[in-house]
């Protein structure tokens, strides 16, 4: 490892930029250089830019702090011992990430997963370990999450991995990172049905509650001609890119059973029957009941689970909307605490059980929403009616406030001139309907849930749809790190390479917070522990 710099000259200075870079020796014997770390500009007009201290042990064990300078510069005088340091005989040893990596490799072991992928990835013939490729993989991604590159470029000589798995730099190289990606996918549903037995032994994992959600990932790149890559409603709200969408079924304890990733053009309520059949398919039937969202499944489907002959229970988010016909019932029954500030009310319906929830801290947040935005509606509405306008310039105008307003713009009664009318105030003017005001306020942190679960508890069935909220925080809390970084035009992956790279590994973040009773708390935290 050496320190290397560069020279700029501008406005007639010389500036130079320090580097450290190391060479590497690999397989075969040849060398590879690597820029460890970007120094700049080193400057001593600043004090403490050259002022290092440190602290240190002489023989007898007492400590003392000492101040390190460039052996070319003179030290100024100081409260402490100043030693010269030589900068062309400076070297960096190498520091490494332990803790984490050695915990990935005890989750690894824990789910025996060298019995199920050593017989499916042997080494090649050139000597490749695809497993140990694929244990940095997982490992990577489940510690900080990122694209291949990065990994090749920083992480893996910033972690303990090599030295764990007894490799060298060779081991990271971006090509075989992405052909170890290749051959996950066949084994993928193989993997599932392993590590379904797995769980069920360390944990006694229950698998009749299924989670369902879908979330997407998008591409900066130009638009492909063929692949998953594709438009789609964004909810990253980045409709100007391409995309694919990734469908998950999880338990509530976070250990996944399937999951897909689809065109990026993909409609959710389109993929609800397909997963249906898959997991029956892949786990035999079973009475399972299964909790959505209200955009998954549509009314076809639900019909098709009712009168399924082994019994498919649902629990689904349903619209507002549907309030109106079950209010009368509704008014009639009375509410059940089952948290601080939380209230919910029960009645059955034909086949099927709607679940009333009240919140008072949502109800405080979609007030305080619904008068911000109406409030603002009015200004605007107030400013178009100072200025002078033709009819057309009115309506565009107004089409862009309603799209600003949500659902705020229904509240409000708004006259507009007919085709031969000019814009007055006669002709445009609004005003309040007091009656949809009343009826928003009434239903303002109020949500309704849908099963065909009859006689159960209703605090039972919302805590029941509650876990999905909370598989749903947690499993946006992975995407996001996953999306900390885009992939660009060259990307040579149809989508989601890392995705499938973490779930290579079967890590779910039930694991951190299961194995071994309480020694371990709940990922994310415990991980960044492990790798302080």
């Amino acid at each position: 490892m050496f320190l290397r710099h560069k020279i700029r000259r501008k406005d007639g200075k010389e500036h130079r930029a320090w580097s450290v870079v190391e060479n590497r020796r690999v397989e075969g014997g040849r060398v590879v250089q690597r820029q460890v770390a970007y120094l700049g500009e080193i400057n001593d007009s600043q004090h403490a830019a050259w002022s290092r201290a440190i602290e240190v042990f002489d023989e007898a064990g007492q400590s003392a702090q000492i101040a390190l300078f460039p052996e070319d510069r003179r030290a100024p005088v100081l409260d402490c011992d100043v030693v010269s340091i030589r900068l062309s005989g400076m070297r960096l040893r190498r520091p490494r990430q332990w803790g984490a990596c050695w915990l990935a490799m005890v989750l690894w072991d824990q789910l025996r997963l060298d019995e199920f992928w050593r017989p499916a990835l042997p080494p090649s013939r050139e000597g490749t370990s695809w497993l140990n490729v694929l244990k940095t993989l997982a490992s990577y991604q489940l510690i900080s999450p990122g694209s291949e590159w990065r990994l090749h470029r920083q992480w893996f000589e910033h972690s303990a991995m090599g030295d764990l798995l007894g490799e060298d730099i060779a081991l990271a190289q971006p090509n075989n990172l992405y052909r170890c990606l290749d051959k996950l996918v066949a084994h993928k549903p193989a993997l599932f049905t392993f590590l379904r037995e797995r769980w069920k032994d360390l944990f006694q994992a229950d698998f009749e509650v299924l989670l369902y959600d879908l979330t997407s990932t998008y591409f900066e790149c130009d638009p492909p001609e063929e692949g998953k890559r594709k438009f789609g409603y964004s909810r990253d709200k980045r409709s100007d890119c391409v995309q694919v969408v990734i469908a998950l079924v999880i338990t509530p304890d976070g250990f996944p059973l399937a999951y897909e990733v689809m065109n990026g053009n993909t409609s959710d309520k389109t993929t609800l029957r397909a997963f249906l059949a898959k997991i029956e398919k892949q786990y035999g039937s079973a009475k399972r009941t299964w909790v959505m969202d209200r955009g998954i499944p549509t009314e076809e489907v639900l019909a098709e689970m009712r009168a399924s002959p082994t019994p498919i229970h649902y629990l689904v988010g349903t619209p507002r909307g549907r309030l109106t016909k079950l209010e009368k019932a509704l008014a009639a029954k009375s509410w059940e605490n089952v948290r601080e500030s939380v209230r919910v009310k029960l009645i059955e319906h034909g086949e099927e059980t709607y679940v009333l929830a009240r919140s008072d801290a949502r109800r405080e947040k979609e007030q305080a929403m619904r008068r911000r935005r109406l409030r603002k509606l009015v200004k605007r509405l107030r400013e178009l009616q100072r200025q002078e306008l033709t009819r057309d310039e009115l309506l565009l105008k107004l089409g862009a406030a309603k799209k600003e307003a949500g659902k705020a713009y229904g509240l409000l009664t708004i006259h507009t001139p007919t085709k031969d009318q000019p814009v007055t105030p006669q002709t445009f003017h609004f005003s309040l309907d007091r009656k949809k005001l009343r009826l928003a306020r009434r239903r303002e942190g109020g949500y309704l849930l849908r099963s065909n679960i009859t006689g159960d508890d209703p605090g039972h069935l919302w805590r029941l749809y509650l876990q999905l909220v909370e598989i749903d925080i947690d499993q946006t809390w992975r995407l996001s790190r996953i999306k900390g970084w885009r992939v660009w035009g060259n990307a040579r992956k149809q989508g989601a390479a890392e995705w499938q790279g973490c779930r290579a590994g079967g890590f779910e973040f039930g694991d951190c917070r299961r194995v071994r009773g309480d020694e371990f708390v709940e990922g994310p935290q415990h991980f960044d522990r492990a790798a302080a």
